[in-house]
C-alpha cells in the first residue's frame, strides 16, 4: 500500500490507472489518411452551398439582410418544391422535381448538349445508394444462371459487398497498372468469357475517375467499352462522382452519357446506362449531406416502374442532400452576386488537390521499393509496395495478408492510418495500399515523409 493525499491504495489500482493512461506511443496524433472524407481533412465548405441549404434549413433566414439575393433565389425555388414550404416534409421518391429538372440541365451542359430527361432522374442517398438499387433490379436467377456483375480490380468495395448482400456473382477484370491503370477490352472480354461457364454476366462497373487508382479513362477507351457492353447486351454503371477531380495535364473527364450519344443511334438507342454523380467528392466534399442522383437511360419501361417501387420503399432521400446537389448543379452564374466568391473558393480547392496529387507521386517515387502511377484524378494514392518475403512470412504467421501487416506497423509507428491493397483487391503477388491526398500541404509533406522513413526502417529490418 502507498500513501496518497488523506488516501492509501493498492498498488492494483495505481496499475489500473496506468493501464488508463494508456502505452505510450511514438506520434502525438493519428491521421487518417484512409478515407475520402474533405471536411474531416480541414477542407472548407463552399460558402454558396451552406448559405442555401441554411436558409432552406430555417426560412426565416430569407429575410435577412446578411444572405447574398442568388441564394435566397435559389433557397425559395426549393422550398417552393416542397410539401408546406418545410425541407422537413417527404418529396417524391424520385426527388423535388425541380431539383431533377436542374440536374437534366447541368447534364446537357456539361455533355455540349446532349438532351437529358428530368424523368431519367433519381436523387440518391449520395452515390452508393443508387448504385446498391440498381444492383437490386438488375440481379436474378439461380445457379449458372445467376446475375454475374464485372466490377474492376482494384474496386471500391461498395461493389464487392452490394454484390455479396445480393448474393449476385463477382466478375473481376482487372486494371493494368503497368499502363497507368488503364482499362483494357481484352481484359474484359477475357474476364466476360470465363465467366459465363458459371453464371451469366449482366452487369459491367466502371469507375471513372478511379477509386482507388486515380487514373481517368481517354475518350478511345470509353468508346472501346461502350462498343463491347453494345456488342454482349451487358448494362452499364458509370461511377463518376469524381468528375470534377481531374488533375493531369492532357486528361480531361468524357462522360458515358456524351461518348455514347456521340457513337450514334444504333448505341445511344440501345444501350442501357446508369451514371452516378454526388455531393461527396469533387471540390464540394459534402459527405455527411448524402446528396446524390442517378441517370438511368434505355430501361424498359416496366423495369422503370419496379426501380420507382423499388425507391418508394426508403419514401425519399434526405432533403437537405437533396438542396446541396442542386447547389452543385445549379451554382452561381457570371452577373450574379455569389459568382466571383464561388469561383474563387472551387478553384481554390481543385488546385490544391492538383498540387497534392503532384506532391504524392513525386514524393512516392523518390522512396525506394514504392512506386506510384500518376494520379490523374479522384482523392487517393494507390502506390505499389515492395514487401521483403522474411516480413511476408511474419504476416503469415500472425494470420495476416502482407499489406495489412504493413498498414498496421505503419499505424503503430507513426501515427498514420491507410488501407491495405487487399481491401481493394491487386493481382496476386502485389501489395499496396490507399491513401487519400486530402490533408493539408503541410501536413501532406510531414505524412509522406514519415512514410518514407517508415518504409526504410521496414525494408532494413526485413531484408
Amino acid at each position: 500500500m502507498e500513501k496518497w493525499g488523506n488516501h492509501t491504495r493498492s498498488t492494483s489500482s495505481k496499475n489500473q490507472i496506468n493501464k488508463q493512461a494508456g502505452i505510450k506511443k511514438p506520434f502525438t496524433e493519428v491521421i487518417k489518411a484512409n478515407i475520402g472524407d474533405a471536411h474531416a481533412m480541414g477542407q472548407r465548405p463552399i460558402t454558396f452551398l451552406r448559405q442555401v441549404v441554411a436558409l432552406c434549413t430555417y426560412p426565416n433566414l430569407l429575410d435577412s439582410p446578411s444572405f447574398p439575393e442568388d441564394a435566397k433565389e435559389r433557397a425559395r425555388r426549393i422550398l417552393q418544391g416542397c410539401g408546406g414550404n418545410s425541407l422537413g416534409s417527404y418529396t417524391a421518391s424520385q426527388g423535388i422535381n425541380c431539383i431533377r429538372e436542374d440536374v437534366a440541365s447541368y447534364i446537357e451542359r456539361r455533355d455540349g448538349g446532349v438532351p437529358a430527361d428530368p424523368d431519367n432522374i433519381y436523387l440518391t442517398t449520395g452515390a452508393s445508394d443508387g448504385i446498391s438499387a440498381i444492383l437490386k433490379i438488375l440481379v436474378s436467377g439461380g445457379g449458372k444462371s445467376r446475375t454475374g456483375v464485372m466490377i474492376p480490380i482494384p474496386q471500391y468495395p461498395l461493389y464487392s459487398a452490394a454484390i455479396s448482400e445480393l448474393d449476385a456473382i463477382q466478375v473481376n477484370y482487372y486494371l493494368d497498372e503497368e499502363n497507368c491503370w488503364a482499362l483494357n477490352v481484352n481484359e474484359l472480354r477475357r474476364a466476360l468469357n470465363e465467366a459465363k461457364a458459371y453464371c451469366n454476366p449482366k452487369v459491367l462497373c466502371i469507375i471513372n475517375p478511379g477509386n482507388p487508382t486515380g487514373q481517368v479513362q481517354n475518350r478511345k477507351c470509353i468508346e472501346d467499352v461502350i462498343h463491347f457492353a453494345w456488342e454482349e447486351k451487358l448494362f452499364l454503371l458509370a461511377d463518376e462522382v469524381y468528375q470534377d477531380n481531374v488533375y493531369s495535364e492532357g486528361c480531361q473527364f468524357h462522360s458515358f452519357k456524351k461518348i455514347l450519344y456521340e457513337m450514334g443511334p444504333e448505341y445511344y438507342n440501345n444501350v442501357e446506362l446508369a451514371s452516378f454523380h454526388s455531393t461527396s467528392k469533387g471540390y464540394m466534399g459534402e459527405c455527411g449531406y448524402r446528396g446524390g442522383y442517378m441517370e438511368v437511360i434505355n430501361l424498359h419501361p416496366e423495369i422503370k416502374g419496379q426501380l420507382v417501387k423499388l425507391l418508394s420503399v426508403r419514401l425519399c432521400p434526405p432533403v437537405s442532400g437533396q438542396a446541396a446537389m442542386d447547389i452543385v448543379v445549379n451554382p452561381p452564374v457570371p452577373g450574379e452576386e455569389s459568382y466571383a466568391q464561388f469561383i474563387k473558393e472551387k478553384e481554390s480547392v481543385l488546385n490544391n488537390l492538383a498540387k497534392k496529387a503532384k506532391l504524392t507521386e513525386d514524393m512516392f517515387n523518390k522512396i525506394p521499393g514504392i512506386h506510384c502511377n500518376p494520379l490523374q484524378g479522384a482523392m487517393y494514392a494507390f502506390p505499389r509496395i515492395f514487401i521483403p518475403s522474411k516480413a511476408i512470412e511474419e504476416a503469415k504467421a500472425h494470420k495476416m495478408a502482407p499489406d495489412m501487416f504493413y498498414c498496421m506497423k505503419l499505424l503503430e509507428e507513426t501515427g498514420i492510418c491507410v488501407v491495405p491493397g487487399s481491401g481493394f483487391g491487386q493481382r496476386e503477388g502485389t501489395y499496396h495500399f490507399r491513401m487519400t491526398i486530402l490533408p493539408p500541404v503541410e501536413k501532406l509533406k510531414i505524412l509522406l515523409e514519415k512514410v518514407k522513413d517508415f518504409h526504410i526502417k521496414f525494408l532494413e529490418k526485413y531484408a
